[in-house]
């Protein structure tokens, strides 16, 4: 009888839509059922023996490790919804159902675990979350308990990379008015059109959560604080845009506190208060903002805001200019090259370094219109000094990964050309090498445009970036830039003289030129030259130029330091 009951439990096992796994008391895996196996991908063999650990996203094992506990010390089953990462490494939201049998003296301890699909349809007004419940059952986001298990997931990650976290407290601006003047349920819609738009201004290795009411959270790891800045601006833009709810538009605003890890504090129970409170006076202020817990970030934030709407203005009223910084033959001292190298000219500040306002350019979008004021600009410059009966030269042209990638790049390289009636093979484009890793096959097909249009290809700061070998022979590039990391020390370091000499031999294996840029010192351009980099760039022939100043150095076209 004991063997027909056996027998009949595993029919059922193989033969129920519910994914069953059994585990031992050390987590691994003993068995799985078909469902199992195509629920997540696995199968049964690849499942056997392994902890089940592999089975869960990094930012969700400590909150199932803790149920797990809490059912095998209990002998009682743990239920709820969990994100389950499955063997195509993407996370699906199933219920889980942990049973354990009470424990017996001297026996194994053994659990399994049930899968299925999530119960969507919940009443909105289920009441308080239990901690057991892991997602809000309005907006089926994470709740406050998931939030602050993944946040402190976050947090754990960050401490070994000595990376940062980003606790953000989101709130609608008088949001009760929406809700009493327009109904509990639009109320409802709202938060549920809100909660999708956060999701977007996130990555997947972010966390969005409903904490209560209008308040939502965010933990984002970071490496810059600009960071935390990007994402509260993106979500501010994104709230700003009109909702649209049973046929009736309405508006919204919201207001966003920051705090950070490790700067504010180092647990997220200090986190989340600080942010909250960051919260509260960003709405004391007018809402409509984001404000950090910490006034010195603050500043920085405004300082950014600043540069940004500075730029725009610069934009407008063209006060960008070009200098120039001379590419020299170090066997006849000649001028056979210049990179064009942008600067603003803010008429209260001055001068103010691309290092400053290129990256707010990048991350606020402006980069496209700047990059094609340089285009525009070098070439016909390099033009009006050909048509002067100076000796031609050919000028490079920085081009940053976000302005490549625009889908008008092209044209507007053609519109500079032609615009300017400058020669192409007298134009040379920088690219970086992170450029080079993203969307390879349409990043070799832009490449080839490039060329058949006449332009050179260089990689700019060569040996510094993702350096593979293999783009050097698929991409169509012409030029190899030696950064300047590898040449102001070449003459008592060793290892960066050992490299700049493999990057020049690896430029004349694959008969390509090579320039190296940062030289300084008599002794950096004499060990280029005798290792056959006779192209070079530095102060020791010239600082960047003004382009009056540089267009008298282009009359003599030559360089006797």
């Amino acid at each position: 009888m004991l063997d027909q009951v056996e027998e009949l439990f595993k029919i059922v096992l193989s033969n129920i839509e519910h994914g069953v796994i059994m585990c031992g008391e050390d987590n691994a895996v003993i068995q799985a059922n078909p469902a199992f196996e195509k629920i997540t991908g696995y199968a049964n063999d690849e499942l056997i023996g392994k902890d089940i650990s592999i089975l869960t996203p990094d930012n969700a094992k400590a909150s199932i490790a803790l149920s797990l506990r809490e059912s095998l010390n209990s002998g009682k089953p743990w239920q709820g919804k969990v994100m389950i990462l499955g063997r195509d490494r993407a996370e699906r939201e199933l219920h889980l159902s942990i049973f354990a049998p009470p424990e017996q003296a001297g026996a194994q301890r053994s659990y399994a675990m049930i899968l299925r699909p999530p119960i969507v349809d919940m009443p909105e007004d289920a009441g308080e979350c239990l901690p057991s419940d892991q997602h809000d059952t309005l907006t089926k986001l994470p709740n406050r308990f998931l939030f602050k298990d993944r946040a402190e997931q976050s947090i754990l990650s960050a401490a070994r990379a000595d990376k940062s976290v980003a606790v953000l407290i989101f709130g609608l601006d008088r949001f009760s008015i929406i809700n009493d003047g327009l109904g509990h349920s639009f109320g409802n819609e709202l938060l549920k059109d809100v909660a999708g738009r956060l999701q977007d201004c996130i990555r997947h290795v972010d966390t969005v959560a409903r904490i209560d009411g209008d308040r939502f959270a965010m933990a984002l790891q970071i490496a810059e604080v600009d960071d935390g800045v990007i994402v509260s601006e993106k979500v501010l833009k994104s709230i700003n845009l009109p909702f649209i709810i049973n046929n009736q538009e309405v508006s919204a605003t919201a207001s966003i506190g920051i705090s950070l890890y490790p700067t504010d504090g180092e647990n997220m129970d200090e986190l989340s208060a600080y942010a909250e409170s960051a919260m509260h006076h960003a709405k004391k202020s007018g809402g409509n903002q984001y404000m950090f817990f910490a006034n010195q970030m603050n500043i920085r934030a405004k300082e950014r805001i600043e540069i940004e709407n500075n730029l725009r203005r610069a934009i407008q009223n063209e006060e960008f200019l070009l200098y120039y910084q001379p590419k020299v033959n170090a066997e006849t001292q000649k001028i056979v090259g210049m990179e064009a190298l942008i600067r603003w000219q803010d008429p209260e500040k001055g001068i103010i370094s691309p290092g400053i306002f290129i990256p707010v350019a990048e991350e606020s979008g402006l980069i496209g219109p700047i990059g094609l004021w340089c285009l525009k600009e070098a070439c016909r410059q390099n033009k009006y000094w050909q048509d002067m009966g100076l000796q031609p030269v050919r000028v490079s042209v920085n081009v940053s990964a976000h302005q490549f990638k625009d889908a008008n790049f092209l044209d507007n390289l053609k519109i500079a050309i032609n615009e300017s009636g400058l020669t192409t093979e007298y134009l040379e484009l920088e690219l970086t090498e992170s450029l080079l890793v993203d969307n390879v096959e349409d990043t070799i097909v832009k490449l080839q445009q490039i060329r058949d249009l006449g332009c050179e290809l260089s990689i700019d700061d060569f040996g510094t970036g993702y350096s593979s070998l293999s783009y050097l022979t698929r991409f169509p590039i012409t030029v190899l830039k030696i950064d300047r990391a590898f040449v102001h020390d070449i003459e008592d370091n060793e290892s960066t003289a050992e490299i700049a000499r493999a990057i020049i031999g690896l430029s004349q294996g694959l008969k390509l030129k090579v320039i190296a840029e940062g030289a300084e010192t008599k002794e950096h351009v004499d060990f280029l030259r005798e290792h056959g980099c006779s192209t070079i760039q530095g102060y020791y022939y010239s600082k960047p130029l003004p382009a009056k100043v540089f267009e008298d150095l282009l009359k003599i076209g030559s360089i006797n330091p």
